[in-house]
């Protein structure tokens, strides 16, 4: 038998608001809705696609038939067990962009030892999402 190889990740997001999520994601990141479904009014489900290739799942809590696929319970526990980073040409000006659209910003952009500038927002559920870029040399 031939060993199992893996070619890339999804992840899901479950969302309590996913019009939010969409504002969010779409709206302010820059990322293109793939699919939905429902095709029309609010999706419950939607898959998403930023330039460059990386994707993400938006799913909605609240959507029983499709929650419950794999048995278990998806409301968020305490905690946080999700972060996305997302890499952007410019923090600041990222930063900046979402904070005037009302996003909250957790961490101001800053340069770290390992050779990225990077801030944190928070989307609409909480999650963190760290926004960076590698140091140029100009820095």
């Amino acid at each position: 038998m031939a060993p199992v190889t893996y070619r890339s990740a999804f992840p899901i997001i479950y969302s309590e608001d996913i019009p939010a999520a969409l504002r969010f994601y779409r709206d302010l990141l820059g990322f293109r809705v793939t699919f939905a479904f429902p095709d029309d009014g609010v999706p419950r489900f939607a898959a998403l696609e930023l330039e460059g290739g990386s994707e993400l799942g938006l799913a909605d809590v609240a959507a029983r038939d499709a929650v419950h696929l794999h048995g278990q319970d998806v409301h968020p526990r305490s905690g946080l067990a999700f972060e996305l980073c997302i890499y952007a040409s410019d923090v600041d000006a990222a930063v900046a962009t979402l904070r005037a659209a009302g996003v909250s910003v957790l961490t101001e952009p800053a340069d770290q030892p390992w050779g990225e500038r990077l801030a944190y927002v928070a989307d609409p559920g909480g999650n963190p999402v760290m926004i960076c870029a590698p140091l140029t040399p100009e820095r």
